[in-house]
């Protein structure tokens, strides 16, 4: 029994793609300018290749629509955070106007709705003016 010399098998040269080409190729698929199987011959690259090209531009676009979801719904949870935040504010501003001055605009003025809010506001005033001062 003689041994033969192994060689090695030759192997396949890729050409590789750029991601524009790939780009463009998709584009051109989906809109049904060419087919999968033309784009394949056209370009030499086998359909798998394109196929794949495809699923995963289709993951990456449905996974930038879900990041920039949740990026809009963190912006909007904070808009909100500081919209609360004015609205305390500007309540305190009228509670502490309306125990100072004691004329009732709020009552007057103000949506019923609104006016209850100030008007706990108030009672937290004067509770935290009362306490500060039985203790001075």
């Amino acid at each position: 029994m003689t041994l033969t010399k192994k060689h090695p098998c030759p192997k396949k040269k890729y050409q590789k793609i750029g991601f524009d080409l790939k780009l463009s190729i998709i584009d051109q698929i989906t809109n049904g300018q060419i087919s999968v199987n033309y784009a394949a011959k056209l370009h030499g690259i086998s359909r798998s290749s394109i196929t794949y090209w495809m699923k995963k531009l289709r993951s990456f676009e449905q996974n930038s629509k879900t990041m920039s979801k949740n990026q809009e719904l963190k912006k909007l949870k904070e808009r909100v955070e500081e919209l609360e935040f004015v609205k305390d504010f500007q309540q305190m501003i009228i509670a502490d106007f309306e125990n100072s001055t004691n004329l009732g605009f709020a009552k007057k003025l103000l949506p019923e709705a609104l006016y209850k809010e100030v008007e706990k506001k108030m009672k937290d005033l004067s509770k935290r003016n009362g306490s500060t001062n039985a203790s001075v």
